[in-house]
């Protein structure tokens, strides 16, 4: 099924995602650490946002302009929000320098250590949002089924919003967790491996205490991403509601299921 492309995203409200991230802070505890340090890496990011839109660094020095410009900061907000086994990796990992070659290996979606991972994601992100589609190549060419059409990168989660126009069910758009663009993508479909079989896309939720996130999975491939429903929770920020959805995320793995791409937390 053809890709199609949403609305140009616009640019990412700060205040927005600093006002959920404490809201839900105050109603699930058990996410508490997560969102605290998530909020702390907001200030570091808006200000790499503002930076990059004046710099506009290009895709042959993207790496190395955040090494040099961003992860500092992302690094001093680690260590002044995160948790103590991160903060020791993070402190280690930038005292041996060389994180432009993590971020390199982000951008080209390669395996590497987990604080690699965190450090390169959180850095390169509000950058990426900020120089949009100039980030890629004009001729990047087609990408596979489920991948992101600007980057390539995979989906982080998906949002189904309010039907609009002629469309009586909504569309189900997927967020790429690299660059951050929206695209539409079949609702009966796994991003993951393509199967369209309903009996094999089982859905699991937690309706009584966190009724706008689900996840949806594939027997398939034993893949997941989490859902969030904008119909049921219209103030929710997906980017951030992701993070309170860990009972959903435990019961998938508990399982079997692994989510396409752990989020910004390594969840």
């Amino acid at each position: 099924m053809e890709r199609v492309a949403a609305a140009p995203a616009v640019a990412p409200r700060w205040g927005e995602r600093r006002r959920r991230a404490t809201r839900l802070q105050k109603r699930w505890p058990y996410a508490g650490e997560m969102l605290r340090l998530y909020a702390a890496l907001l200030d570091a990011q808006e200000r790499a946002y503002a930076a990059a839109l004046d710099d506009r660094p290009g895709r042959e020095r993207l790496a190395a302009y955040v090494a040099d410009r961003v992860m500092g900061d992302i690094v001093e907000e680690t260590l002044a929000a995160g948790p103590a086994a991160l903060v020791e990796a993070a402190r280690e990992r930038f005292a041996r320098g060389g994180l432009d070659q993590s971020v390199r290996r982000w951008l080209d979606g390669e395996a590497q250590a987990p604080v690699d991972d965190y450090l390169a994601r959180a850095a390169v992100a509000p950058v990426l949002e900020a120089l949009g589609a100039g980030a890629w190549p004009a001729d990047s060419g087609e990408r596979a089924e489920g991948h992101c059409p600007r980057c390539g990168g995979r989906p982080q989660l998906s949002v189904v919003g309010e039907a609009s126009g002629e469309l009586l069910t909504p569309p189900r758009r997927l967020l790429c967790c690299r660059c951050g663009e929206e695209w539409i993508h079949e609702r009966m479909a796994c991003p993951a491996c393509g199967e369209r079989t309903t009996s094999k896309l089982p859905i699991f939720s937690d309706a009584e205490r966190l009724p706008h996130l689900r996840a949806d999975s594939c027997e398939s491939c034993r893949r997941y991403l989490i859902t969030v429903d904008l119909r049921r929770d219209r103030d929710a920020v997906p980017v951030v509601d992701e993070l309170v959805a860990l009972p959903i995320d435990l019961h998938m793995q508990e399982r079997g299921f692994a989510k396409i791409v752990p989020n910004l937390m390594g969840i």
